[in-house]
């Protein structure tokens, strides 16, 4: 999958269905080359770094499921 598709589909928290946003960033591990975190920015922070909300950091391992449009997670 290329980052242009994983950005395009909507983060979705399953513990309150909970809309997050859209994933702005990746973070690898630099040892195996794999995803380890995606970067989701919190409201208003889309096109400022000076925004006060924070930005959802979430981990691999808490990707329950990625769909054609969204991507679930549990946090």
């Amino acid at each position: 999958m290329l980052f242009s598709e994983l950005k395009s589909k909507e983060v979705i928290n399953m513990k309150d269905c909970k809309k997050l946003g859209h994933v702005c960033d990746l973070e690898f591990d630099h040892c195996t080359g794999c995803i380890s975190k995606i970067i989701v920015p919190g409201k208003g922070k889309l096109f400022t770094s000076f925004c006060n909300e924070t930005e959802y950091v979430i981990s691999y391992s808490e990707i329950c499921k990625i769909g054609p449009d969204i991507i679930l997670v549990n946090i």
